[in-house]
């Protein structure tokens, strides 16, 4: 093994969620150099390219920390500045990124969660907004259960765990499938994203199994599947997204950082709406209302905004002392939803 393989690299990457047009979004790189490195990995057999998150090399002689390197990669990569960032997690597994396929340096990444309201008029340069739901199409459950939980997930995720040969190894990929996606007496978890997608990529139904070869079906209807399994990425950074989403859904319930993506003023019907989009589900308007009054996490500005096609709504503000005040000052939303 040369000792190119043998050395270690550092990158950091971010995952930067706004909210826009009731759609948790978030920043991809699409400069020509992504393109072309895409294109590299599809002729030596990576059959997956896709989307990549900001992300560079840590520099520790030009980053005092890891967090001011993170900045400095995201302003220049999508000339977005950050602002609320709290570190997500290291992903480290051997063979999880196309350089060390390619028989070069091993990479640790660093994956950090960043929230921005966009109320900056902050215009990416570079790069682009784009849908979580576009990767995780069965996360969205504001309308109901996704149509393909139902008719293409459970289907395939029951044939592959006939394949095993074991009962008991059977019954455990069942329970897992039963767990994740709200089978049977189960109820439906929205913070489960990582659990949901990693169990679709054991399985080999997402187009980035297929490209790391866990998927053994390379059949033309295996392939049809993993198309509607959402939009695959570059490296393993749908497993990054997915691990953020779920942070910032469990997150929502205890810290007050859904403030993090509005405007510095609302309505309460906009800050409903933006815990919906995140989590993925509908709440109750009513008992909304009451949690976050009672709660004490916003507090009116005493100015009135006729909107268009309804009634006049208040304004209101995030009041930030109530993190003093309370233990868990966030939004619970959990809204169990089971098959019918």
């Amino acid at each position: 093994m040369g000792h190119e393989s043998e050395s270690v690299v550092v990158e950091l990457g971010a995952v930067a969620v706004t909210v826009s047009d009731q759609s948790p979004r978030f920043l991809v790189r699409q400069e020509g150099s992504l393109k072309a490195a895409q294109a590299r990995f599809v002729r030596r057999g990576f059959d997956v390219a896709g989307d990549a998150l900001p992300s560079g090399q840590f520099d520790p002689e030009e980053h005092r920390t890891l967090e001011i390197g993170l900045r400095a990669f995201v302003y220049q990569q999508t000339g977005v500045r950050l602002g609320y960032v709290e570190q997500l997690y290291t992903f480290g597994d051997r063979g999880r990124h196309p350089v060390e396929r390619e028989g070069g340096h091993r990479v640790l990444s660093v994956g950090y969660l960043a929230l921005s309201d966009m109320s900056d008029g902050q215009s990416p340069s570079g790069a682009n907004w784009k849908s979580m739901y576009a990767h995780f199409p069965w996360e969205d459950w504001r309308q109901g259960a996704p149509q393909v939980v139902a008719e293409e997930i459970v289907p395939a995720l029951k044939a592959w765990a006939k394949q095993s040969s074991d009962s008991d190894d059977q019954e455990l990929r069942l329970g897992r499938m039963r767990g994740c996606f709200g089978q049977e007496a189960a109820v439906w978890d929205e913070e489960k994203v990582l659990e949901r997608y990693e169990l679709l990529y054991e399985a080999g139904l997402v187009a980035e199994a297929r490209r790391d070869g866990s998927g053994l079906d390379h059949s033309a209807s295996a392939h049809v599947l993993a198309e509607k399994l959402g939009l695959p990425m570059m490296s393993d950074h749908r497993r990054i997204l997915a691990t953020a989403m779920g942070r910032l859904r469990s997150k929502l319930k205890y810290r007050p950082v859904v403030f993090e993506l509005m405007s510095p003023t609302f309505t309460l019907l906009e800050l409903q709406r933006t815990v919906e989009a995140v989590s993925g589900v509908r709440v109750h308007k009513q008992n909304f209302r009451r949690l976050v009054e009672r709660a004490g996490l916003v507090e009116a500005t005493g100015a009135v905004l006729n909107q268009t096609g309804g009634r006049p709504a208040a304004e209101f503000r995030y009041r930030p002392e109530v993190v003093h005040e309370l233990v868990a000052p966030g939004v619970r939303v959990s809204s169990p939803r089971k098959f019918s």
